[in-house]
């Protein structure tokens, strides 16, 4: 009796899994992986700087892009230490409150990311449809307001699932499907009742992503409809060549989203490197991708980039013996 409820408030182990069956070859895999990693921090990095230090980026469409920015810092940033631990060091045991912690700011900028697409779609119409009210409608307040609403939004939509997380029962050992900690895959793990926190997952993911994600093809049926009703094709082409950047963010990021969600649904019988890798492109790869697609088709950012290249270059030229 008495050992039995010793189990019971034994803390539970989770482990983090890597890519079952390529074990050995972790190391080779962790190459490009840290290579995505570092090329989404100092690509995000060099987005925060150019913007802060130009005074002609200081404009709502660029802070936007810098809230964008920063939610893909975040969540490289989170990840990052529990995959180089699995891949690097076969280290895969993570305390359940860590667990806990990560999980909470991988879904916290997930929403977030998604919100701040949602308002670079907004700032998209009002610059189509009323670009003489544009400054005045998207002050310097209003782009505070907007981006501590969403940030407010996307930290007490989470915050509820990781205490439903914490009055669940695990087992002593809990194997979890990646090298982080996901909502999904802590629930999957539990023994005792679980349908609260499911429900609760399913109704956060409904009013933040779902609804985002509604809105921002709404508000592309307004740009269409404003932009057709234009005379010029020349005019047409320019306006819609304005939201390139902005669409291919959207779909790195939906697209992925889409396609593990789907993997979880329906694929239960696919391999689990499937499902993993599934999951490391929804990690990795807008974070990754969004600084390289504003660098090549936004041209103030492509042009300050370079200039600052090319200062430094020149700095270098006159100081070298």
């Amino acid at each position: 009796m008495s050992s039995s409820n010793d189990s019971l408030h034994t803390t539970p182990v989770f482990l983090l899994t890597g890519f079952p069956g390529l074990e050995n070859a972790h190391v080779w895999i962790s190459i490009p992986i840290c290579s995505m990693y570092l090329t989404a921090i100092v690509g995000n990095c060099t987005i925060l700087f150019v913007i802060k230090t130009e005074k002609s980026l200081h404009e709502p469409m660029y802070y936007f892009l810098s809230m964008l920015a920063l939610s893909d810092l975040g969540l490289s940033s989170t990840t990052l230490p529990t995959m180089l631990s699995v891949l690097w060091f076969n280290y895969r045991p993570i305390h359940f409150n860590a667990c806990l912690i990560q999980m909470y700011f991988i879904h916290t900028f997930s929403i977030l990311e998604s919100a701040v697409l949602l308002a670079m779609a907004f700032d998209r119409v009002i610059a189509i449809r009323s670009p003489l009210r544009y400054v005045s409608i998207l002050t310097n307040s209003m782009i505070v307001k907007i981006g501590l609403g969403l940030s407010v939004r996307a930290v007490l939509l989470v915050l509820p699932a990781s205490f439903l997380l914490k009055r669940l029962q695990y087992g002593r050992v809990n194997v979890l499907s990646y090298s982080f900690c996901l909502h999904q895959d802590i629930i999957k793990v539990a023994q005792s009742d679980r349908r609260v926190s499911s429900i609760y997952g399913l109704l956060v993911v409904l009013s933040s992503m779902a609804l985002d994600s509604l809105l921002l093809v709404l508000s592309y049926i307004v740009i269409l409809k404003t932009v057709l009703s234009i005379a010029s094709k020349e005019e047409r082409f320019k306006t819609l060549n304005t939201c390139i950047s902005h669409i291919c963010a959207v779909l790195i990021f939906y697209i992925p989203m889409i396609g593990l969600s789907m993997i979880h649904r329906f694929g239960k019988q696919a391999s689990p490197i499937v499902h993993i890798l599934m999951a490391n492109v929804y990690l990795l790869v807008p974070p990754l991708m969004n600084p390289i697609i504003y660098s090549v088709k936004t041209k103030k950012i492509r042009a300050q980039i370079l200039r600052k290249l090319c200062s430094n270059r020149s700095l270098l030229e006159v100081h070298a013996p």
